[in-house]
């Protein structure tokens, strides 16, 4: 009994640290590119570990099934196509996501098992604490129009090292396949955000709201409800129906984001109403959501026409 006693203490305080580990951290990986990622974990210090990431590559809210804690490490890693193997495009290796924690973040790697690359470190924080609710108690400020119909004058790409690939025809803002996502000079916190815009058959864009939070844009006509559809939360909340109209017709989005309560409506049927986003969505490009961010909108994959973008902030009443 006197043997197994200090085993057990030393047990319990080995549990109670690994609590620690608990919680939504934002993760910034230290490998150069324009992004970040997002993990979730729960039942750390415990036999029962559960949790969520938004990482790359691939940009789905996936469930982390193989968490473990060791000597104050966590570990967890998933199976997908890190690198690309010439003659094999369907080749999957397993990366490793491995962390401890320091002065209370997250100091981490990530390697892919059998590859000679080396390992790039990534630093997690915790996500803040947003108060802001939509209660009913904010007002509109002066609307502001985004896109003037004859530039880009307002719009920056996300990777400035690229060919910017958008241009403004006939009035309307488009893109060529395969152009950087754009985003917004100027950044806000809570709105209501109004786009007009058409795509053809096939198409694949996004709305980024504070450049964090995606509204899916897709050819979906027809098409199950899903978290990949137009009007979804992007892998986080699906529309309550489809209501997108069939490629090449003008469709319109009205959001309205208010600290984390979202609601979207798709031509003009409300399809998600005061949702809260847990995290942020495969296209975040900071780990701060606490501040103010851009608009965003995806251009890496197929084309889009957008006819208007009309941001209105959203503030407390007298603050105008």
């Amino acid at each position: 009994m006197r043997t197994l006693l200090p085993l057990l203490v030393f047990a319990i305080g080995a549990f109670a640290g690994d609590a620690s580990f608990n919680g939504r951290w934002n993760i910034r990986p230290e490998d150069g590119r324009a992004r970040a990622w997002w993990l979730e974990v729960n039942g750390a210090g415990t036999n029962e570990i559960t949790g969520k990431f938004v990482g790359a590559p691939g940009g789905d809210c996936d469930v982390v099934r193989d968490f473990a804690i060791r000597d104050g490490e966590l570990s967890f890693s998933f199976t997908r196509g890190y690198v690309r193997v010439p003659g094999d495009d369907k080749a999957r290796q397993k990366g490793i996501y491995r962390a401890k924690l320091v002065d209370g973040r997250l100091d981490g790697s990530f390697a892919v098992e059998g590859f000679d690359k080396p390992a790039f470190k990534w630093t997690g924080t915790r996500a803040a604490v947003i108060t802001d609710k939509d209660d009913g108690t904010w007002v509109e400020a002066k609307p502001v129009k985004l896109f003037n119909g004859r530039n880009l004058k307002g719009w920056m790409p996300v990777e400035k090292n690229r060919e910017f690939a958008w241009r403004v025809k006939d009035g309307l803002l488009t893109n060529m396949a395969a152009a950087p996502n754009i985003i917004s000079e100027r950044k806000f916190w809570n709105f209501k955000i109004h786009m007009e815009y058409r795509i053809p058959a096939g198409s694949n864009s996004g709305l980024g709201l504070r450049g964090r939070y995606e509204v899916q844009i897709a050819d979906s006509y027809g098409k199950p409800v899903g978290t990949h559809m137009m009007g979804a939360l992007y892998s986080r909340i699906p529309p309550s129906v489809n209501a997108s109209k069939p490629e090449g017709e003008w469709q319109t989005l009205d959001v309205t984001l208010i600290g984390r309560d979202v609601t979207v409506t798709l031509n003009d049927t409300k399809v998600i109403d005061k949702q809260v986003i847990e995290g942020p969505t495969a296209i975040v490009m900071d780990t701060d959501e606490s501040t103010p961010g851009p608009v965003f909108i995806q251009g890496d994959h197929r084309e889009i026409e957008v006819r208007s973008v009309v941001v209105t902030p959203l503030v407390k009443a007298g603050k105008r």
